[in-house]
């Protein structure tokens, strides 16, 4: 039923060369083009669609370049081999990304209220409970925020990771195989949690039924180091976008339609039960952030324990 509802560009990571130039004194390079990596989710691509960080940077002659992925990991990816400045996931992947010892910080975290991701059935299935998930296949994006998410709802429920049968899929293949029953369940974020929810769908759990649940943005570690300022002016260009977005929804849906073409009512659904909120890492995020990582070590699912507090930048905004 789902299937052919997700329309997808075909992911094309940009090794791009910067023009710099060093002034006098130890003044970092000055960059002409940054590149920003985003995903369907959240508001990334509304503030695309406003223009909004072109204009802020257009004095300093910096050009911006919108990089999209279809989930967290590629992004990452992306983020450590210098492809991208500067990008948007949720809380599991730069866990997997630290494991792998991507080259990359965290800036800034976006908290959420826990609504915009579950785990769905079919409206017929006989699945009703958590519990009635064991021996089940789930499919999730391998190392996505819904992994996490999957894990602690299981946690929670007293059921072990080997209880269930993981499916690792990206979203649009997670998608036909839900909508054929190869899977019997499918652990989504919105947009696409929304987009299913069009159908005949039934949640199990939301995130927030077993954790705390954040979005971050991060950057590569050299970018960072050399363009401090940038970093903290992006920071505040997307805190002010979610500012103004917190009571402008509909215009924010308005403009996640016309950029993603994803169906208007699904959006409306997700911008609606949103949270917008851009702030620094504080000692509560960076525990819970802590809490993701040691989960996933002791599930197996990375190879060895990261300390989330090594990777943080201090943003400290300006009054």
């Amino acid at each position: 039923m789902l299937k052919g509802l997700f329309k997808w560009s075909t992911v094309v990571l940009l090794a791009l060369a910067v023009t710099a130039f060093t002034a006098a004194g130890s003044r970092a390079q000055a960059l002409k083009e940054i590149r920003i990596g985003y995903q369907k989710a959240g508001i990334f691509p509304a503030v695309k669609q406003r223009g909004t960080v072109e204009e802020a940077l257009r004095g300093q002659g910096i050009s911006v370049r919108w990089v999209e992925f279809p989930f967290g990991p590629p992004l990452l990816e992306a983020l450590n081999t210098g492809s991208l400045d500067f990008g948007y996931t949720g809380d599991a992947p730069p866990v997997f990304a630290q494991a792998a010892a991507a080259n990359l910080l965290y800036v800034a975290a976006l908290p959420a209220a826990g609504a915009n991701e579950a785990i769905i059935v079919a409206e017929a299935s006989p699945i009703r409970s958590v519990a009635d998930l064991k021996g089940k296949r789930i499919a999730v994006a391998k190392g996505s925020s819904a992994h996490n998410t999957l894990v602690a709802v299981l946690e929670k429920a007293g059921l072990g990771y080997s209880d269930i049968v993981p499916v690792y899929l990206a979203p649009a293949d997670a998608a036909a195989a839900f909508s054929s029953g190869s899977v019997e369940a499918w652990c989504i974020w919105d947009p696409y949690l929304a987009l299913a929810q069009n159908a005949t769908v039934r949640v199990v759990a939301l995130a927030r039924d077993a954790h705390d649940s954040n979005a971050f943005f991060l950057a590569n570690k050299e970018f960072v180091a050399g363009h401090p300022d940038l970093v903290a002016r992006l920071n505040a260009i997307f805190a002010a976008e979610s500012n103004w977005a917190d009571g402008h929804r509909q215009e924010v849906a308005a403009s996640l339609h016309a950029a993603t073409g994803i169906d208007s009512v699904a959006i409306a659904r997700a911008v609606a039960r949103s949270q917008f909120l851009v702030v620094p890492l504080s000692d509560a995020i960076v525990t819970s952030q802590q809490a993701t990582a040691d989960r996933f070590f002791r599930l197996g699912l990375i190879p060895k324990p990261v300390a989330v507090r090594e990777i943080v930048w201090r943003w400290v905004p300006e009054p």
